[in-house]
């Protein structure tokens, strides 16, 4: 059974952030990191795991997306911050399993 992820990737704390959905949350946060991919996260340096959900299904997975980029930015902050209050890069944690 597959896993699909939402997740949220900042530039620094309080600093640009970026909204993405994969099915691979290791391998699309490490392309965001090296900047394999042409696009927002390389232009502005978004480059750090600060929040991600993990869903069964893609369906949901990009609903949830789709909700959370609608947010006003305080709404991501506060969701950022009920678990991750000091914007840790989340990255180690997950390439470690």
């Amino acid at each position: 059974m597959s896993a699909f992820y939402v997740y949220i990737l900042a530039s620094q704390r309080n600093g640009t952030l970026y909204i993405g959905v994969t099915n691979d949350l290791v391998r699309r946060v490490f392309e965001h990191k090296q900047n394999a991919v042409p696009g927002f996260t390389k232009r502005y340096g978004v480059h750090t795991l600060v929040y991600f959900e993990q869903f069964d299904d893609p369906e949901n997975a990009i609903q949830r997306e789709k909700v959370m980029k609608f947010w006003r930015r305080g709404e991501k902050i506060a969701k950022i911050e009920e678990t991750n209050p000091t914007w840790r890069d989340l990255y180690d944690d997950i390439a470690a399993l």
